[in-house]
């Protein structure tokens, strides 16, 4: 799908001893990712997938240094490169500082890869990549750049820190096009090269592969408010992670707590304590890369970030592939409920409770005024209503309402509050609490419970935002907790330190 321009493999292999490279000339050698090499251990060639032991023999001091004075001087992060070429060659140093391992790094050149994004990248506006390591981020990166500078005619300038986007040597790689790079000396400076650049050569857009610190995240605040298009990528895989993320949050606008007053929490229907977005973000377009082929794109990062932060659903533009290279896209959205009063299959919604308390059901539904039946018989029901206890067991009918593609719904416990949350949850209903706040409440009340004697307790399913902030309050009472379950329900267990 993509067309490679070159991947320089001959660079590479020349530097590897002689009996570790000859198994990697043969076929599948387009898909190797990277060659491994520690002291004491057998050599391995990672492919996607799987891993391959190059040679019985063990790795020595001796290959370790034949690789090692064929490459060019380490930088203070451990990388070394091939000069004119992309690949990478990263150090593990003993206690001693010499290097025990080797980790080498195949670097390729591909056109194509922001096909799926360009319309974006064009839009000038600012744009942050995430994505786990070794998704492709800094090979689109690398891409981005010579469509803005050779397709676009604008004025870019690389801030290249550890010579992965451009390659090793003065002399960038051809795969950036007419860009500027600008390297850096060491990885703690990257913040200072970057405002060099803005400063000095009048960029139009400015590169940056992985703004990882507060400082750097603070460079690339200022370079946006003096009106430099930014594209860059970070630690992180999504924007949840991001928010999440004391260090880079700024990026994303930041986050404060509010206090409000009286009336205007009264208003808003909140605690008066809140939290806020600070500023305008530095980044309009946050961009999440699945894989090659897939991304979820959250096109206007204030709005989602205001809307995280109010515990509400953030549901981003999914982008991808097909097998003609032609871009599709779906906008994420919830999935659909029943409407009130009506069942899955367009009749009248009748609840079959299993394992709960059938009149607690009847006065919920009644305090709710729903127009739906709560009945006695599992072939007449619409939807099971049942607790969690009996849903983990696994009785007869449970299995009966699986079989028959009965939905059903599982309550955490036998309150009155906790059916009607369900309730509101199948019906539709506007909520009129607020998220937040009955999150941390629950959390305030599990920590309660814990501390007067209670061994655990386990909260209601949040997003990962809403379970980080019920940690940080069980760790302000010294209690322990830990997140559970798979997502969606996935969510936390309060319990005192040393009883996990």
């Amino acid at each position: 799908m993509f067309k490679r321009i070159t991947d320089d493999l001959e660079g590479l292999l020349e530097r590897l001893p002689p009996k570790i490279a000859q198994p990697l000339k043969g076929e599948d050698r387009n898909e190797l990712l990277e060659v491994v090499m520690d002291l004491g251990r057998p050599p391995e060639a990672r492919y996607p997938g799987r891993e391959v032991v190059l040679s019985d023999r063990e790795v020595t001091a001796e290959d370790i240094e034949y690789i090692v004075s064929r490459i060019g001087v380490f930088s203070g992060d451990n990388r070394a490169g091939i000069e004119r070429t992309l690949h990478r060659i990263s150090a593990i140093r003993n206690r001693e500082g010499q290097i025990v391992g080797l980790t080498c790094r195949v670097g390729r050149a591909v056109f194509g890869t922001i096909g799926i994004i360009e319309d974006l990248i064009r839009s000038g506006e600012s744009i942050l990549l995430l994505g786990r390591p070794g998704v492709g981020k800094t090979t689109m990166l690398r891409e981005v750049a010579r469509v803005l500078a050779d397709d676009l005619k604008k004025r870019v300038v690389i801030v290249d820190t550890s010579n992965e986007i451009a390659g090793d040597g003065d002399i960038p790689h051809p795969a950036i096009g007419r860009a500027r790079r600008m390297q850096v000396p060491t990885p703690r400076l990257q913040h200072a090269v970057m405002i060099e650049a803005v400063e000095n050569h009048m960029p139009e857009v400015i590169v940056i592969d992985e703004i990882g610190t507060e400082l750097e995240a603070q460079a690339a605040g200022t370079i946006a408010e003096r009106g430099v298009q930014l594209v860059a990528t970070a630690h992180g895989n999504t924007l949840e992670n991001l928010i999440m993320n004391p260090t880079l949050s700024d990026l994303i606008g930041g986050v404060q707590t509010v206090t409000l007053g009286d009336e205007e929490a009264k208003r808003r229907g909140t605690r008066k304590s809140i939290l806020e977005r600070k500023v305008p973000p530095t980044f309009d377009i946050v961009v999440e890369i699945q894989d090659w082929y897939h991304v979820a794109i959250h096109s206007d990062v204030a709005a989602v970030v205001d809307a995280m932060l109010r515990g509400r659903s953030i549901h981003p533009e999914i982008r991808w592939l097909d097998e003609t290279a032609e871009v599709r896209r779906e906008q994420m959205a919830p999935p659909k409920k029943p409407r009130v009063g009506r069942g899955l299959a367009g009749t009248l919604t009748k609840i079959y409770p299993f394992g709960i308390n059938r009149s607690r059901l009847e006065q919920a539904v009644k305090g709710m005024g729903l127009p739906t039946n709560v009945v006695a018989d599992l072939e007449e029901a619409s939807l099971v209503m049942t607790s969690k206890s009996y849903y983990r067991r696994k009785p007869q009918p449970i299995r009966d309402a699986e079989a028959a593609g009965i939905p059903i719904y599982v309550l955490k416990s036998n309150k009155i509050s906790q059916m009607q949350r369900s309730l509101a949850n199948i019906f539709d209903m506007e909520s009129t609490t607020d998220p937040f706040k009955s999150a941390i409440e629950e959390a305030e009340q599990a920590i309660a419970q814990v501390m007067e004697g209670k061994d655990s307790v386990e909260l209601s399913p949040q997003n990962s935002y809403l379970r980080m902030l019920q940690h940080q309050l069980a760790e302000r009472y010294s209690l322990s907790s830990q997140s559970t379950g798979r997502e969606p329900r996935r969510r936390v267990r309060i319990f005192k330190v040393g009883e996990a």
